[in-house]
């Protein structure tokens, strides 16, 4: 049975791998550099779903996907974009996000304890504005970094444009979480 759970749980880590990078293809270009994506909401879905371990890892095989080649950066692919592009701090900012989300649903949620409704849905809603201020942290900081751009011009570039649809994803992420994350949890754990 634990083998099978494992087996599981590659596979759910492969499947979110996929779905963020088939987010690419669903991008709005801005002036700024940085395109509006879902890739960062399917990231965060991925720790709020599957937890900090298979959350890591299925936003861990993203970006090795994108190291290898596959254009799954917004179009781009290769370490550079990590290292020297505009949106590397972002992509970054997922790999950490998942993390941090899962964990604090991991320790603040736990499956095997009941919780009424509404203390549900206000964790996951914590976890989901954490994560999301986790990407954006790196975002800010990565573009400062390559661009030497100061903080204003940085917030008007990565921040402000993104607020009204980061809205709507963390309203999006919270219902989807609190659906999924306890029947996935029957398969991986």
């Amino acid at each position: 049975m634990e083998n099978k759970k494992k087996l599981t749980g590659v596979v759910f880590t492969a499947l979110f791998a996929a779905l963020i990078a088939a987010g690419v293809f669903i991008q709005i270009p801005l002036p700024g550099g940085v395109p509006i994506t879902i890739q960062d909401m399917l990231a965060m879905l991925s720790g709020l779903m599957l937890g900090p371990i298979y959350g890591t890892l299925a936003v861990a095989v993203f970006l090795l996907l994108g190291i290898i080649g596959l254009p799954v950066f917004t179009g781009k692919a290769g370490i550079q974009v990590l290292i020297a592009g505009p949106t590397g701090g972002f992509l970054w900012g997922y790999l950490i996000a998942a993390f941090v989300a899962g964990l604090f649903l991991s320790l603040l949620l736990p499956r095997k304890k009941v919780h009424s409704n509404i203390k549900q849905y206000l964790l996951v809603a914590a976890a989901t504005v954490l994560a999301t201020f986790i990407v954006f942290a790196g975002g800010i900081i990565g573009f400062m970094r390559v661009t030497g751009s100061g903080l204003g011009k940085t917030l008007a570039a990565v921040l402000i444009p993104f607020i009204p649809g980061n809205v709507i994803k963390i309203i999006i992420m919270i219902p989807l979480t609190k659906k999924f994350r306890p029947i996935i949890a029957n398969y991986i754990y």
